[in-house]
Order: structure tokens, then C-alpha cells, then sequence
């Protein structure tokens, strides 16, 4: 299969040159070309470049006339909860009320309102739910994804929900990677005896997940309430022995450690952020280690802002991701969240057009293949409606501007 998108208003992300990430001001730079093309075949991005220069003797299967319009590379989307049973809006109005995140969690809401669920839930059925979502998250112009365990809390329910991923990568276009994160919460039968459950989690479900090759990441909530640093640094070691490179969510509700642990561990992501202070960012700069933002959950809860801007101006990378989940970010929709990151975090609309395409597929270790328009790189992009510039798509955050969507070179809208 071969397509041709001729008369390209303006190609964004277009790379001669691919790099991993963009850092620091080179953040504010955007790479297009105005008045382009773009090839595809088999699955490749396979030539772009100016109209001009086409060679119009090439035959393609299909032709697509993109007057107008833009052409973007698909979010990628490196942190989601999306797969999981049901839904909370119960404790939206607990928040409306007044209810912080850790008062509903210890009356057994939260992470543990979502496990009952799951447990209840077939696996047949929690597949179907999530596949009703990965359509959603495809609409909206998402091409790789992230996606969490966590919320199974036992061998048996952790086993569940990444056997459902496992589906979901071989059924779905999207590019999936997926994490295991038994670490998410302690369950209340093991309050009293919080040991005993990370002795499960690093002696039976690590193990458990291994032998079946379940998860590429190993991820937990290394936060005030949750698991401490030193339980954390069990947890990831005992995931690394296995494979599983480290994630983490990190210093979502407090300055818990979180940060300095990952880039100690040499995670991929640090994830949240939002209490970040100058010793978190100098233990980032010069580190392997993505600091990713999840402004949808900050806005969700009504937690303080990352002080993203130092962070850039220190010279930093920054990734963007929805944090996809029924408790604290109930959206997978990432032109969304470019569209917090300009108004809540004051990024330029060239940072957050980085912060979902390049930034975060190295996030999701993809940054070779996914990200950017890029010659040889995987054809995932969209193309939008007929809008006036790039820096429309965050600013029209209530609209709906994406018309085609490709993934792996095929039109899937």
C-alpha cells in the first residue's frame, strides 16, 4: 500500500536529521515545511518534502489532497491507566464536595474502588471496555500508547489486566507498551501489614508477569501515602533482575523522593511532578530520565501546577500525558492537554507540539521510530481539518479538528 498527501498547507514535525528528545530552548523550535508532500509505503514514511520538488510521475495507491490542511505525527500517549472496569464518578462529586484524593482513597475509594471492580469484571469483558477507549484515543489522534496494571492489586487481577494489554497490542494499530504496577496502592487487607505486600509483589507477581512476558516497564507510586523510597528501590530492582525497565510516578502530592529515585535507577520517566523543587531538576539535567507532565490530572484534582518553565529554562526536556484513568484524569485526549500545557503551564504551542509527539515517545522508548515525520519512521500521523496554523490545534481546545487519521500506513479515519 502506497499514499501520497499532496498539498500540505504545512507539515509539522518533519525531521531530516531525527533526534531522541528536544531540551531546553530548542523546546520553542519547531521543524516544518509549508506547501508540502508526504509518501508513505508499507507502513513507512518513505519521502516528504516541498511541492515543488515533487516528481509527479510516481504512481500511489491512494491520493490524498490536503489543501488547507495540516499534517501532524500522532501524539503518542506515554502514561494511561486505560484499561479498567467501570467508572467513579461517585467520587467526582466526593471532589465537587470537597474531598482530597488521600480522604476518599482511606474511606476505600481511589485505586481500591477501581480493584473491586476489577475484580468482579471478566477478562473478556474489561478487554471490551478498554477497546471501546483505544477507539476513543485513536479519534482523537493518539498512535502509541502507554498502559498501566495497577489496578489488580493480586496475582491473579495484575495477571488480568496484562493479559488484556497483551490483546490489545495484537488487535489494536496503535503501537502499545505496557507496565507493570502492582505498586499502585496497598490493598486494605494488607494495611496492617504493608511488608507482606511487597514481599507479593517482588517474590510472586514480578515472577508471575515475567514468565508470561507480560510488561516492558516496571512502574510504582512512589509518593506520600503510598510506597516510600525504600520500597520503591525493592520493587524496581527486583522488576529490573526481569528486564523491566523502571517508570515511576513520582512527587504527585508531595516532595517525596520520587524524583532523585528514578533518575538513580536510571527510569525511562519520572511522572507528575508537580511538587518539583532545584535539587529534583539538577538530579534530571544530564540524566536518561524523561520528566513527564499530567497537567489533565493536576486540572482534574486541583493540584499545584509544575513549575514547568524553570524547568525548561534550566535546560530540560519536558513530555506531556494524559494519565488516562476513571479516578483522576478520566480523558485520553491528548490535544487536550497540549491545550493545559499552554494555558495552565504556560508553554508555547511549539513546546507542547513536542511535549506529545517527540518528547514522549521517548517516553515510551519509541523515539526511534515514532514521534516525528521522519524517513523511515512508522507512517502514524493525522491530518487535521482545514485550520489556519499549528498554534490552532491548542488553541481551539474544545474543538474537533482532526479529519484522517493513519496508523502503520493505513487510513483508519
Amino acid at each position: 500500500m502506497s499514499i501520497l498527501i499532496k498539498n500540505i498547507s504545512c507539515l509539522v514535525q518533519a525531521e531530516t536529521s531525527p533526534v531522541r528528545w528536544v531540551a531546553g530552548a530548542r523546546m520553542a523550535e519547531l521543524p516544518v515545511i509549508h506547501d508540502a508532500y508526504l509518501e508513505i509505503k508499507n507502513e513507512l514514511i518513505s519521502g516528504f518534502g516541498y511541492m515543488k520538488d515533487f516528481d509527479k510521475k510516481i504512481k500511489y495507491d491512494n491520493v490524498i489532497d490536503a489543501t488547507g490542511k495540516f499534517v501532524f505525527p500522532s501524539f503518542c500517549d506515554s502514561h494511561t491507566h486505560l484499561v479498567y472496569a467501570g467508572s467513579r464518578e461517585m467520587e467526582y462529586i466526593d471532589k465537587i464536595k470537597g474531598f482530597t484524593y488521600e480522604e476518599i482513597a482511606k474511606r476505600g475509594g481511589g485505586i481500591l474502588n477501581s480493584s473491586a471492580l476489577i475484580h468482579r469484571t471478566s477478562e473478556d469483558d474489561l478487554y471490551k471496555q478498554s477497546m471501546e477507549r483505544i477507539h476513543e484515543i485513536i479519534g482523537l489522534g493518539t498512535g502509541a500508547v502507554e498502559i498501566k496494571s495497577g489496578y489488580g492489586l493480586s496475582v491473579e487481577d495484575e495477571l488480568k489486566m496484562l493479559r488484556v494489554i497483551r490483546r490489545i497490542k495484537e488487535t489494536s494499530p496503535l503501537e502499545v507498551r505496557s507496565t507493570f504496577m502492582g505498586a499502585h496502592a496497598i490493598p486494605g487487607n494488607y494495611r496492617t501489614h504493608r511488608s507482606d505486600y511487597i514481599y507479593l509483589i517482588i517474590n510472586e507477581m514480578i515472577p508471575a508477569v515475567a514468565s508470561e512476558d507480560l510488561a516492558d516497564f516496571i512502574d510504582v507510586f512512589c509518593d506520600r501515602g503510598f510506597f516510600t523510597v525504600e520500597e520503591t528501590e525493592q520493587i524496581l530492582m527486583a522488576g529490573m533482575k526481569y528486564g523491566m525497565r523502571a517508570r515511576l510516578h513520582a512527587n504527585e502530592l508531595d516532595f517525596s523522593g520520587g524524583i532523585v529515585t528514578g533518575v538513580r535507577y536510571n527510569a525511562l520517566s519520572v511522572d507528575h511532578l508537580e511538587y518539583t523543587d532545584d535539587d529534583d531538576i539538577e538530579a534530571l539535567l544530564g540524566s536518561e530520565t524523561m520528566p513527564t507532565l499530567l497537567p489533565g490530572a493536576s486540572f482534574f484534582l486541583g493540584l499545584p501546577d509544575p513549575p514547568v518553565r524553570k524547568m525548561i529554562c534550566k535546560g530540560l526536556p519536558v513530555a506531556l500525558a494524559s494519565d488516562f484513568n476513571p479516578g483522576s484524569s478520566p480523558s485520553g485526549n491528548m490535544k487536550f492537554i497540549m491545550s493545559l500545557g499552554c494555558i495552565r503551564l504556560k508553554m508555547l504551542p511549539e513546546e507542547v507540539i513536542n511535549a506529545v509527539t517527540i518528547n514522549t515517545a521517548y517516553a515510551l522508548g519509541i523515539s526511534e521510530t515514532h514521534g516525528s515525520i521522519s524517513k523511515g519512521k512508522v507512517a502514524n500521523l493525522f491530518i487535521t481539518k482545514k485550520i489556519p496554523s499549528y498554534e490552532y490545534l491548542p488553541y481551539a481546545y474544545g474543538s474537533d479538528l482532526i479529519e484522517t487519521v493513519i496508523l502503520r500506513g493505513n487510513v483508519i479515519k
